[in-house]
């Protein structure tokens, strides 16, 4: 059953009345009526913002029509009233859902920004061209206020959309997820260049590659598990087994590792007490990827941080890295401080929260005692989730 749009109550008035009647404005210049109610176009690649469906049916994608009450006496829905006044007789305004309280419009941010990503969808509009245009514009509005509307989907190859504050979220589509590598680095080659597609040739047992499409909230680690039943041969077993196989696989990347052990280990605690639909922990993701060694000599060298300690895909594209930084990060090899090492950590970060990436690091020493560990990193992503959430 749907349900109503539920407003983002951390960026509640960020839309301004200004802003909402450009939009409105804008739309109105893109469709007009037709005698018998339905809508024409009027510029080649505009459409009705219900697009190919009736009005009712693309408010039912959004709201529990049934549910909501009539503003006409004579009917005890608004499905029926809607039906009675835009279907039958279409004698309402054309903008009565920018202003029909029922809906939310005109005063709830979230309620707004879910309904004008729904325009977007494929089943309200199939044409690419007409998809981007409505987009652009809407963008062009909603920019002012803070928000854009971002790809975070796809259907048959055709985009579905959701919102974003601008500067948040990591842009483009998550295509290679290459993570929780044993031994010798994977060698990678690109198999369709013209499409970015890899193909690991080499040492690809030693590494994990979900390959499924990421959904626009994220990755679950429900949805990690059922891809690892899947992989593992393991479907129907009992679901704490396939999780238990998963982390055991997961842990091994860590190697020696106890500072980013405690960290999963801390992580995975949360998944016991709140359920598997929480976003997925996922250690050690290759972020970039140098063929080369060390050893060979090129310039400008080899590419640095490869890998991730961890990742965490969330809503919105939302991307979070958690770094466990030990002496390696900042001392050289005899040891000793090595401000060189650390600027370039600097650096490195600076560029990663530039692409729209978050970055959390933890220092070894944080984590040396189990339990003292285990209680700061409880509260931490604690803090994280309402972060994330709320």
């Amino acid at each position: 059953m749907t349900t109503a749009p539920k407003p983002n109550p951390a960026a509640s008035g960020r839309i301004t009345d200004v802003t909402r009647r450009r939009l409105l404005e804008g739309l109105s210049r893109v469709c007009g009526p037709v005698p018998d109610g339905r809508r024409e176009f009027l510029e080649p690649q505009r459409t009705f913002w219900s697009g190919a469906l009736p009005e009712p049916d693309f408010l039912a994608r959004l709201y529990p029509l049934e549910e909501l009450p009539s503003t006409d006496s004579r009917f005890t829905t608004a499905l029926q009233d809607i039906f009675q006044h835009r279907v039958m007789n279409d004698d309402w305004d054309e903008d009565w859902i920018f202003h029909d309280s029922r809906f939310g419009l005109a005063d709830d941010d979230g309620a707004l920004l879910a309904f004008l990503a729904e325009m977007l969808h494929p089943a309200v509009r199939t044409d690419p061209a007409e998809v981007e245009q409505l987009r652009n514009f809407l963008n062009s509005v909603l920019t002012h206020d803070g928000y854009e509307l971002v790809q975070v989907d796809a259907i048959s190859g055709a985009p579905v959309f959701d919102h974003r504050l601008i500067g948040s979220g990591v842009p483009g589509a998550l295509k290679n997820l290459i993570f929780a590598a044993i031994g010798p680095k994977p060698e990678i080659v690109l198999d369709d260049a013209v499409n970015n597609d890899l193909r690991i040739v080499r040492n690809e047992h030693n590494c994990l590659v979900y390959d499924r499409a990421l959904a626009a909230h994220g990755l679950t680690w429900a949805e990690l598990t059922d891809w690892w039943a899947d992989r593992q041969q393991m479907t129907g077993e009992p679901a704490a087994d396939i999780s238990r196989s998963l982390y055991r696989r997961l842990d091994r990347s860590l190697g020696d590792n106890d500072a980013e052990r405690r960290i999963l280990r801390a992580y995975a605690d949360r998944y016991v007490r709140l359920g598997p639909n929480i976003p997925a922990l996922i250690p050690q993701v290759y972020l970039h990827y140098d063929p080369y060694t060390a050893a060979e000599q090129r310039a400008p060298g080899p590419l640095a941080r490869q890998r991730m300690d961890f990742l965490l895909l969330l809503p919105h594209r939302a991307r979070v890295v958690i770094e466990c930084d030990g002496k390696q990060h900042y001392a050289g090899d005899d040891g000793h401080a090595d401000p060189r090492r650390y600027a370039a950590m600097m650096a490195e970060d600076r560029d990663l929260r530039l692409k729209g990436y978050e970055m959390y690091r933890f220092g070894g020493a944080e984590l040396t005692d189990p339990q003292a560990a285990h209680r700061m990193l409880s509260a931490f992503f604690d803090r994280l989730h309402q972060h994330y959430h709320t």
